[in-house]
């Protein structure tokens, strides 16, 4: 069996699975990111052992992406930072995913186990 600390991974890299290819391809817009960041947190949040979810857009990024006049892009991981934060029986996973060299990087910032009262 997987010690908690290897489950609480495995529950952000879910998370991050599902944030990623749900909303890969959606139309964003400039005037659309902020009502988008908050759909995509609201969304992931709603998961077990999710705790918070931070979605950042940028807008300027956004409008570069934009190569036709119909005012809009399709949303992926470049145009966007992400950071989570997963509990699971004692564990903590700090989660971002930023770009690094051209691509968008998921990644565990921290794991921390904390004492359990109950246990």
């Amino acid at each position: 069996m997987a010690t908690d600390a290897q489950q609480a991974c495995f529950e952000a890299g879910i998370k991050f699975g599902s944030l990623y290819h749900q909303f890969a391809g959606t139309p964003v817009s400039p005037s659309s990111t902020r009502s988008m960041e908050a759909a995509m947190a609201e969304a992931i949040e709603n998961q077990p052992h999710c705790e918070a979810v931070t979605v950042d857009i940028h807008d300027d990024r956004v409008a570069d992406a934009i190569d036709h006049e119909n005012g809009y892009t399709e949303l992926t991981g470049s145009l966007m930072d992400v950071e989570m934060r997963i509990a699971y029986e004692g564990v903590t996973v700090h989660t971002r995913m930023a770009m690094e060299d051209g691509y968008p990087l998921m990644e565990l910032v921290d794991v921390v186990e904390t004492a359990d009262p109950d246990r």
